[in-house]
């Protein structure tokens, strides 16, 4: 019976079954989805501050203040209360009235008001008025005030400043200070005003330097 299927047939057979197993594998292959890479974000650069120039070398200091004067060598702890009243009107000359009251126990030999002379080109400060009465021949010259010394003077008054001393002040006492005042220009003007003993800077009642900053309208 084996004689009725030649052999030839069956490898054919076997030959067609593996074909037809190959072709379905490589149509699989075919069908099936191939995956699909996701797309990677895009990098968003990070932005680098500026550097800063470095700052090199110390502020510049303020300026002084126009009319203002330099702090003298000398401080004196004695303590004055002080007032300083201008009236000057605005187009024309006046007075500054300056009352100086003494807190200290000891007496203060010579009461001494400073102003920087630059001042005199607007407002021209004296001691007195000079009237024809008073400059008279022959009549005695009467006044309160000690000294009017524009600076550098004989016993330290420096450069730049007008020196107006007025007698001593004694303990407890109050001085009344008239010092009259020339216009020589108009608008309005501040200038520093000290108190001194002699040479050195006398003490406020509040523990600061003598040292007012008077303005005139």
């Amino acid at each position: 019976m084996s004689d009725r299927f030649p052999r030839g047939r069956c490898t054919a057979t076997g030959a067609l079954s593996l074909l037809l197993v190959m072709v379905l594998g490589a149509c699989q292959a075919v069908v099936s989805p191939t995956p699909t890479a996701s797309p990677q974000p895009t990098p968003v650069p990070t932005a680098t501050p500026t550097p800063r120039p470095a700052v090199t070398g110390s502020p510049s200091p303020t300026p002084e203040p126009l009319l203002s004067l330099a702090p003298p060598a000398e401080s004196d702890a004695r303590r004055i209360a002080v007032t300083v009243t201008p009236a000057v009107p605005a187009d024309g000359s006046g007075r500054i009235d300056v009352t100086v009251t003494s807190l200290a126990d000891e007496r203060v030999a010579e009461l001494v008001l400073r102003w920087p002379t630059e001042l005199s080109e607007t407002l021209f400060l004296a001691p007195f008025e000079p009237t024809p009465e008073r400059l008279a021949e022959g009549r005695p010259l009467v006044q309160p005030w000690s000294k009017w010394v524009v600076g550098p003077g004989e016993r330290g008054e420096p450069a730049g400043t007008i020196s107006l001393g007025w007698g001593p002040l004694d303990p407890g006492a109050t001085l009344q200070i008239p010092v009259v005042v020339t216009r020589r220009a108009p608008g309005p003007v501040e200038f520093d005003l000290q108190f001194l003993a002699g040479e050195a800077l006398l003490t406020l009642e509040s523990g600061e330097p003598a040292e007012l900053r008077v303005a005139v309208p």
